[in-house]
């Protein structure tokens, strides 16, 4: 994809497709805006340079066709039977629908396309997927998630414990992100079941914080833990950036991460979730061990470097960018604060 206008086209079809979605008052009004959407993102995967994206588009398409048939063809059923016999609505119509849409959401155990899929892509196309791209099937599942539904329950769990645990061997950062976004797609279910505006925050804060990551790795182009570790002396301010940003996207305090974390436990405790908090906040300490991991260099008095590793790839505009979004995602539990103490 290098035409910048078929770029900026499809980036249009790809957010028309989410807002068809989003606004739609029937199933088939967004069973057709994720089709738009999917439609969109399988051309901007595309790249010639990379033999990788191929492999990655082809499964991604699968996977969604496979999701999207799957929720036409639950919908149809279920208007037919209710047709058929009038029955009150119930949970368990509530949890085939769901399915597919978690399947597209890439949340656990329907995770097992999303490692494969990211490995092909290049950065933008996997802040894509990870932000932009859960938009409308989460949407779509806040719609009808009931707060006593064991189904829901389940799914948060799985996700946060298979976005812990799965991240814990992994060299590849692209992977390690992957784990991460799972992680908090169970967060964000979680808040999903309490209230809509605590998801939505969830996701405006980890949408930032993810942009700012892959803002700070795409420059250098890396891949891997063992290339952190041997980016140039030089460039200690981007490390520097890293380390915090990788921190906030944890849920340390004081970082702007915790912020969101922080409410959903505390309504969670107020919802009688204590036990669900309790081993979704262990969990979360678990994703800071491979955090850590990234950004071990960052703080490290003594360790090697290639002296041929000299070239900065990182130009002033993107440094701009980068050090405006870790200073927010640094500063920004503390601005919060300071509001809310104000108002």
């Amino acid at each position: 994809m290098s035409n910048n206008s078929t770029k900026i086209l499809l980036l249009t079809t790809l957010m028309s497709g989410i807002m068809i979605s989003i606004s739609s008052n029937s199933w088939f009004g967004a069973w057709m805006g994720l089709e738009v959407n999917l439609l969109s993102f399988i051309p901007l995967m595309m790249n010639q340079n990379n033999i990788y994206t191929t492999e990655s588009s082809i499964k991604y398409f699968i996977v969604q066709a496979a999701a999207s048939s799957s929720l036409l063809f639950l919908v149809l059923t279920k208007t037919m039977m209710e047709n058929m016999t009038p029955m009150p609505e119930s949970n368990f119509s509530s949890i085939i629908i769901n399915t597919p849409l978690l399947l597209k959401s890439g949340a656990a155990p329907f995770h097992w396309w999303f490692p494969g899929v990211m490995e092909g892509l290049d950065w933008s196309n996997c802040l894509l997927l990870m932000t932009v791209q859960k938009m409308a099937p989460l949407m779509l599942i806040s719609y009808q998630t009931s707060t006593q539904m064991p189904f829901m329950t389940t799914i948060i769990l799985m996700s946060a414990i298979v976005g812990a645990i799965g991240g814990m061997n992994q060299t590849s950062l692209r992977k390690i992100m992957t784990y991460s976004s799972i992680n908090h797609t169970g967060w964000m279910l979680a808040a999903m079941t309490i209230s809509e505006n605590l998801w939505i925050m969830y996701f405006a804060i980890y949408s930032l914080l993810t942009t700012t990551v892959v803002t700070i790795i795409k420059p250098f182009n890396l891949s891997f833990i063992n290339q952190v570790m041997m980016t140039n002396k030089k460039n200690v301010t981007a490390k520097i950036m890293m380390f915090m940003t990788l921190l906030s996207l944890g849920g340390l305090p004081p970082f702007l991460g915790f912020l969101p974390k922080w409410i959903t436990i505390q309504a969670m405790i107020n919802n009688n979730m204590m036990s669900i908090a309790t081993i979704m906040v262990i969990m979360s300490v678990m994703t800071l061990y491979y955090y850590l991991r990234i950004c071990y260099s960052s703080f490290m008095i003594l360790h090697d470097e290639p002296n041929w590793n000299t070239k900065s790839h990182m130009n002033n505009k993107m440094t701009n960018y980068s050090m405006i979004l870790s200073a927010i995602s640094t500063m920004g539990l503390a601005a919060c604060t300071m509001m809310i103490n104000t108002l």
